[in-house]
């Protein structure tokens, strides 16, 4: 491997990591503010706080009603990601093994809520959906996270599946495998790694997923993240300590989930796969 010494890359190098060192810096130091203001008594003008409690966690525990949000955000999670599994690796399957007319356009509608802008079709949405009613519910504020969660199932699944021979399919066919056996015993084992990274994946999306949320959201359908904008905003004085340590709640929240889907999904595993897939 030959590699360029000279002056010009080594300075666009040292931009590069100067870049980067620069961003690393700010957010932890942004994170460990947030931190240290969470269990701060009083903070004004010094390097540390004057003291140090935990008493500002309960109490957002009990002024932002914390644990109706956690319960809220986890029937979110856990609907999002079971109606997205169940109709993205579906739909996926489909257009793997089909070509059909207009297959491209139909991939490319797609892939329109992963590339656009949340806000863009985010209030269209909203509008049809206090139409009909469902705005400011738990289904509502489901339906709202499905437009963008469906495709990116789909779209993830679609190289797992094509690496597929079909010709291990047309085996368990001729062996008398029905298609819900097809797809339990000869499917799912092989799929398996690719449905955890999607759903895994979607899981993590759904926490930090704030602008659908926020535009459906009702008083009793409040995700966590959604609960943190209203206690920053919301009329009304407030604890800045308190609000911070709901920030940190919901962090750890979101780390502990990102943390698990890392244990079972490579980052660079879905290019790989998509790379890797046969020729047809």
């Amino acid at each position: 491997m030959i590699r360029d010494t000279t002056i010009g890359s080594k300075l666009w190098a040292a931009a590069i990591w100067a870049t980067v060192g620069f961003f690393v810096v700010n957010l932890f130091a942004m994170i460990a503010t947030v931190v240290t203001s969470s269990f701060a008594t009083r903070w004004l003008g010094t390097w540390l706080p004057a003291g140090w409690t935990t008493r500002w966690y309960s109490s957002a525990w009990s002024e932002f009603q914390l644990w109706d949000v956690l319960v809220v955000t986890f029937q979110v999670i856990g609907a999002v990601v079971f109606i997205s599994g169940a109709l993205g690796v579906t739909a996926a399957y489909a257009l793997a093994r089909r070509d059909f007319p207009g297959k491209r356009l139909l991939v490319l509608l797609f892939l329109l809520p992963l590339l656009i802008p949340s806000m863009t079709f985010g209030i269209p949405l909203a509008t049809v959906l206090y139409q009909t009613g469902l705005a400011g519910t738990f289904w509502g504020v489901v339906a709202a996270n499905l437009v963008p969660t469906v495709p990116f199932v789909i779209l993830v699944m679609i190289p797992f599946i094509e690496q597929i021979d079909p010709k291990i399919e047309a085996a368990a066919r001729v062996f008398g495998a029905n298609t819900f056996k097809l797809f339990v015993y000869v499917l799912l084992p092989l799929l398996l790694p690719g449905i955890l990274a999607a759903l895994l994946l979607v899981l993590v999306r759904t926490i930090a997923m704030f602008e659908l949320t926020f535009l459906v959201a009702g008083p009793t359908s409040q995700t966590l993240v959604v609960a943190l904008y209203y206690s920053v905003f919301a009329a009304g004085v407030r604890a800045v300590q308190s609000i911070d340590a709901m920030a940190v709640i919901y962090m750890v929240t979101t780390l502990i989930w990102l943390i698990i889907a890392l244990r079972f999904v490579n980052p660079t595993q879905i290019v790989t796969r998509a790379k890797q897939q046969p020729a047809h």
